[in-house]
C-alpha cells in the first residue's frame, strides 16, 4: 500500500531517478508528468500471486504426498455454501 503519492516533472525525475527508486521501495507511489499530464508511475511492485493452475497442482501433490484426498471441514464448507447462495449478481452498469 502507497503512503504517499508525489507528482514530479520528468525533468526532474531524470535529475533524481536513484532517489524516486529509494522513496517507491519505501512504498510511495511517483507519478512522473510530462508536459503537466501524468505519463508515468513508479511504485513497488506488488508480490507475485499464486495461480488457480498452480493452486489446484499444490492440492494435487499434497494428495499424492498424504496418500488421501483431504477432504474440506464441514462447517467451513457450510460457511461457504451458504456464502454462495446468498451472492447476489454483480452490478456492472456502472461500467458502460
Amino acid at each position: 500500500m502507497s503512503m504517499a503519492v508525489t507528482h514530479i516533472s520528468e525533468d526532474e525525475a531524470i535529475r533524481d531517478i536513484k532517489g524516486l527508486l529509494a522513496r517507491a521501495y519505501l512504498g510511495e507511489e511517483i507519478v512522473i508528468e510530462k508536459d503537466a499530464a501524468p505519463a508515468i508511475v513508479l511504485r513497488k511492485a506488488a508480490p507475485p500471486r499464486r495461480s488457480i493452475s498452480e493452486s489446484i497442482a499444490l492440492a494435487e501433490a499434497r494428495t499424492r504426498e498424504l496418500g488421501y484426498k483431504p477432504v474440506m471441514d464441514a462447517g467451513f464448507a457450510a460457511d461457504l455454501e451458504e456464502i454462495i447462495r446468498n451472492r447476489k449478481p454483480r452490478d456492472t452498469s456502472a461500467w458502460e
